[in-house]
């Protein structure tokens, strides 16, 4: 009984799979212009990532690490916190903004920007960073 019932199963399986193999042959007959567009697609592809790395990834070499002049910020008596801030609204950032940032409030901010202003001899923000950037202070 057990061998009758293996040759059944045996006899399935043969069956599934020639069925399968029938299945998988009309697919590749009907399909076949849609295989192809594919895979050239994705030759393609290939082709045009590797033709970018070799066009777009030459980088630079490395620039020099910016120290922020720490000369003109000794003459300047400008303390490291005041630096945050200034990169801070060189970044665009609003006092509030700049508060949340530091984790400080936005009265202590706005103290260190008056005193940037001062320190820099500028009136407004963008006065004040166009000086720091020709002091060397930011990028």
């Amino acid at each position: 009984m057990c061998k009758r019932a293996a040759l059944y199963g045996l006899a399935l399986a043969a069956g599934t799979a020639l069925l399968q193999w029938l299945d998988y042959r009309h697919l590749a007959r009907a399909q076949s212009e849609t295989v192809y567009v594919a895979l050239v697609a994705a030759a393609f592809l290939g082709l045009g990532v590797w033709a970018g790395v070799q066009l777009l990834g030459r980088r630079a070499p490395p620039a020099e690490p910016f120290d922020g002049n720490p000369q003109a910020q000794a003459t300047l008596g400008i303390s490291p916190r005041e630096r945050e801030v200034l990169e801070l609204l060189a970044a665009g950032l609003a006092n509030k903004e700049i508060a949340a940032r530091l984790h400080v409030s936005p009265h202590t901010v706005k103290t260190h920007v008056a005193k940037l202003y001062e320190k820099l001899g500028a009136r407004r923000r963008t006065e004040a960073i166009l000086k720091a950037r020709e002091l060397g202070l930011l990028r």
